[in-house]
């Protein structure tokens, strides 16, 4: 089990073992700390032991099972925030990609008049804009119908409709919302990394081995974005909702012809 910061895990144990002096097996023991390649700080994952405790009742927030839905409520507008910090990275690799090829000279001319260089330079551009507008179009999905009780709020809708037997294109209309917003945030978790690890690859590829070093963020840059495909959950896993959101919304366009 991987924990962020060895305070979450100190504080379960302070939960789980409140009086002071008590005598307590922890509720999680902090094994190591997992560093990043490239990183010569200590923001890595922190391997953890479960020690198979258990809560009392009482320390339930909303109720035995819900832990997922809690867990789960936070993530969309969370991805959010990953994409525009994912964002911000690339634009600051792109910065220095063209910093870098605007001094540099090879075989008589500059790195930016070479094709190769020029296109990577557009290619970036165009990237991050693509993953800026569907990154916003996810934020406006979130503001309107996205957040934790919007979402209740149009799920209950769609219970209400269907136990109720009401006019079935308003249950249409529910179901659609709720599976647009997640298609939206399904394809910036996918979209935003790809394309960040994509221009910092780029960047340090015009830096040559300065890109690699201590020198400059970029190597460091492309480790975190990268653990973004991995911490966000698989690529894979985006892709395969993505496509079966997909495959049901020609389904229904094809029973209409």
């Amino acid at each position: 089990m991987l924990l962020q910061d060895a305070a979450v895990a100190m504080l379960v144990h302070t939960l789980l073992c409140p009086q002071q002096g008590r005598q307590c097996t922890p509720a999680l023991e902090p094994q190591r700390e997992d560093q990043k390649r490239t990183s010569s700080d200590e923001d890595g994952r922190r391997r953890t032991r479960t020690n198979s405790r258990t809560a009392p009742g009482s320390f339930s927030f909303s109720g035995e099972g819900r832990g997922f839905e809690i867990a789960q409520g936070r993530l969309g507008p969370g991805r959010i925030h990953h994409c525009m910090r994912t964002i911000g990275a690339a634009e600051i690799a792109l910065q220095l990609m063209c910093a870098r090829a605007a001094q540099r000279t090879t075989f008589g001319k500059k790195l930016y008049s070479h094709e190769v260089i020029a296109h990577w330079i557009a290619e970036s551009r165009i990237a991050i804009e693509q993953a800026r507008l569907l990154t916003l179009r996810a934020a406006k999905a979130i503001d309107t119908i996205g957040s934790a009780k919007a979402r209740k709020e149009v799920q209950d809708m769609v219970l209400i409709i269907t136990v109720n037997c009401v006019s079935s294109k308003y249950y249409i209309f529910f179901v659609m919302l709720i599976v647009f917003l997640s298609l939206q945030i399904a394809m910036i978790k996918v979209v935003a990394p790809r394309m960040a690890c994509q221009v910092a690859d780029r960047a340090i590829q015009v830096f040559g081995g300065a890109g690699v070093c201590q020198d400059f963020p970029l190597a460091f840059m492309y480790t975190v974005v990268r653990t973004l495909r991995i911490a966000d959950g698989p690529d894979e896993v985006h892709l395969s909702a993505i496509a079966k959101m997909e495959l049901m919304e020609q389904a229904k366009l094809l029973s209409k012809m």
